[in-house]
């Protein structure tokens, strides 16, 4: 990056990123010649070279890729695209939090490109993997900057968008909820299948000698057979198998984990063949039956499917109510609707198991679902008012001064080091009984408090958290700025408890 009125972002990493570029290079070519010589070639070595290239590709992407900004505008380029945007077709910059782990200490961060006619592009460069990268914000500072002096921004505060923003998109969540519901939809149409295969099994006899050839496949038939050896392997890693003398009447049988331990080298056992397919295995005090799917299996697959659905759509919902919101308010939590999915969950999964295929035809079921849906019906409609959207306005508004009679300890925290929340200790706020106070418990008592200069705080406004204010205070809570003598101070707490402290910081009115 230079000084001046111009800046130029490229990859950080050059000097590594081409030896990928080689590398990958010479991976596709030992993947070409492996296909070439099919046959000739170790097939691992193919893979290899595939793997070898995607890695040089990626890498030849983030090598060309290049950003620069001048008295122009914005020119950056990658390698299948390049464009020039003049400044008075920009309306803003904003970073995008696009991944971030659970602890928060690794976040990838980029800029967001908006222009006047709405539409919006990432940028290819500058990134960050992390929240306390001083670059990153220099350098999208250093945009912002040329921006503000040959154009006229949207917004005066950088906006930051986040998975739990009213600005990130909702096509994901959406793709994600109808591929679970296609799921669902195909489980439950493989349910009557099932029940039909299980009662078809469950009814079958044993062949007999007037038994036609063309129909034995529909009867059982029993076969002798000598195992020579067994391979347990635990689920999720590798098949266990069963292995048969001189191969007959087949090499293996892919058996369970349990079975595979049972069953010993040189055991008799007798094979039950039906439909020409080996079900059964017994022998002397062991048994294994190939699981066959329930109809009660497909259906609570069908109902899991439809209720892992609802919370990416519940996303979908949150955005939609959150839609005329700025891009970086952070939206209320979905935790509401994963109760209520979990809730109806209690009494659907059971309903779906015990009536797979009569959900419409039995008394039972009906009262159930009917029961039911009215529990679900009220958990819904809890969370739907969990989740509204409540004005920062109207609380403000509404606020009196009240002196309270008695101490209370309200959960609200300074957003900044000050003299009395330093290091970001306190986590409560007491009124009554003196002077507000910020103090690092719940209470009872006012040890380690440090009094609140009411005297030199004045309320500015009070707003929806936004940004990356949502990652350190819960979703819900209202965000009052204040100025201490001068200094922005930021205090947050839930929406009735901020109203509380806002009457401590107002002068009561004239009489």
């Amino acid at each position: 990056m230079t000084s001046g009125s111009e800046v130029t972002y490229r990859p950080r990493s050059r000097g590594v990123l081409w030896p990928c570029v080689a590398l990958g290079a010479g991976g596709a070519g030992l993947a070409f010649a492996g296909i070439a010589r099919w046959g000739e070639v170790p097939h691992v070595w193919v893979y290899i070279g595939l793997s070898v290239a995607v890695v040089g590709i990626a890498s030849l992407f983030a090598v060309t890729a290049r950003v620069d900004a001048d008295t122009y505008g914005l020119r950056f380029r990658t390698l299948l695209h390049r464009r020039s945007v003049p400044w008075r077709d920009i309306a803003d910059f904003r970073v995008r939090v696009y991944h971030k782990n659970s602890g928060g200490a690794r976040e990838t961060r980029g800029v967001i490109l908006v222009l006047r006619d709405g539409h919006k592009r990432l940028l290819p460069l500058p990134r960050s993997s992390s929240p306390d990268d001083q670059d990153f914000d220099a350098r999208v500072e250093a945009l912002r900057a040329l921006h503000r002096r040959y154009a006229t921004p949207e917004s005066g505060h950088l906006v930051v968008v986040s998975s739990r923003t009213a600005g990130r998109g909702w096509a994901g969540s959406l793709s994600l909820s109808a591929l679970l519901l296609a799921g669902a939809g195909l489980s439950a149409w493989f349910a009557p299948s099932a029940a039909s295969y299980q009662h078809e099994w469950r009814s079958a006899t044993p062949c007999t000698a007037a038994t036609p050839a063309a129909q034995r496949g529909e009867c059982l038939t029993t076969i002798p057979a000598r195992i020579a050896r067994t391979e347990a392997h635990r689920p999720k890693k590798y098949n266990s198998w069963l292995y048969f003398t001189d191969g007959r009447p087949l090499e293996r049988l892919e058996v369970s984990y349990e079975a595979a331990q049972d069953f010993q080298a040189g055991d008799a056992v007798e094979l039950t063949v039906w439909r020409h397919h080996v079900i059964k295995v017994a022998g002397a005090g062991h048994v294994w039956n190939k699981h066959v799917p329930a109809p009660g299996d497909m259906s609570v697959l069908a109902a899991v499917l439809a209720l892992a659905a609802g919370y990416p759509g519940a996303l979908v919902l949150l955005r939609l109510r959150g839609r005329r919101l700025p891009d970086d308010e952070v939206l209320p939590s979905a935790l509401p609707f994963a109760g209520a999915l979990a809730g109806t969950a209690l009494w659907l999964l059971p309903l779906c198991y015990l009536h797979p295929t009569t959900l419409l035809s039995s008394h039972v079921a009906i009262g159930w679902e009917a029961a039911g849906s009215l529990v679900s019906l009220a958990l819904f409609v809890w969370a739907w008012r969990a989740t509204r959207i409540r004005a920062p306005e109207a609380l403000t508004a509404a606020a009196r001064p009240v002196k309270e009679d008695h101490e209370v300890f309200l959960a609200a925290r300074f957003l900044e080091h000050t003299e009395y929340n330093p290091h970001g200790f306190g986590t409560h706020i007491v009124l009554g009984d003196g002077s507000p106070a910020v103090i690092p418990h719940s209470g009872p008592g006012r040890f380690a408090a440090k009094r609140i200069p009411m005297e030199r705080l004045t309320v500015k406004n009070v707003r929806r958290a936004r940004g990356s204010e949502g990652d350190i205070v819960p979703s819900s809570w209202h965000i009052a700025e204040l100025d201490d003598a001068g200094e922005p101070v930021r205090l947050a707490a839930a929406p009735a408890d901020l109203t509380r402290i806002i009457r401590e910081l107002r002068p009561a009115p004239a009489q």
